[in-house]
């Protein structure tokens, strides 16, 4: 066998299940950003969506306290502010102001959604019972917003220590799923 041993802290890179996102928040008037790219579909109907936010970022303690958020999906053209947010904490920075970003209110929570991102997913912490030992929430979306001029969005995939895939091209494969 010509593989090698892949060093564990890497395995994450390997199975990355979706695009970067921007995570919203806010607490007390004020808003706040977080990149994050540990999360995953859980259900379809209502739409779930499972995420991991350590509980050394500022943005763990918001989520726990005021159970929403926004979920934001930004495209490749975000990538740098995205990864700005990634590197700054918002504990002492408005990254919106910072970033150059524009919060826009959201219809049914609280945290801003970000009007630069092509979609917009408003969502509601349903189950905490992971949150203490894994920091890992489950969410409900609650309301979904889409650019419709966006037709193929180029979404940013995160494999770890700075390097990023940028989603590309699309293929049609037979399906049984409508």
């Amino acid at each position: 066998m010509a593989k090698r041993a892949l060093p564990l802290s890497k395995v994450y890179g390997l199975i990355e299940p979706g695009p970067v996102v921007l995570l919203t928040t806010a607490w007390k008037g004020r808003p706040n950003i977080m990149t994050l790219s540990w999360h995953t579909m859980m259900e379809f109907e209502p739409p779930l969506v499972g995420c991991v936010v350590s509980n050394r970022n500022y943005t763990f303690g918001i989520l726990k306290a005021t159970k929403e958020c926004a979920i934001n999906i930004p495209t490749v053209k975000l990538a740098a502010k995205v990864v700005g947010c990634g590197n700054t904490s918002g504990a002492k920075t408005d990254k919106f102001a910072t970033f150059g970003l524009t919060p826009t209110a959201a219809r049914r929570i609280q945290a801003p959604l970000i009007d630069e991102c092509y979609a917009n997913l408003e969502c509601k912490v349903v189950d905490t019972r992971m949150t203490n030992k894994y920091c890992f929430f489950v969410l409900e979306v609650i309301k979904a917003w889409i650019d419709p001029a966006v037709k193929r969005p180029r979404t940013i995939h995160h494999l770890g220590r700075g390097a990023f895939m940028v989603a590309g091209r699309t293929i049609q494969l037979p399906s049984k799923m409508r």
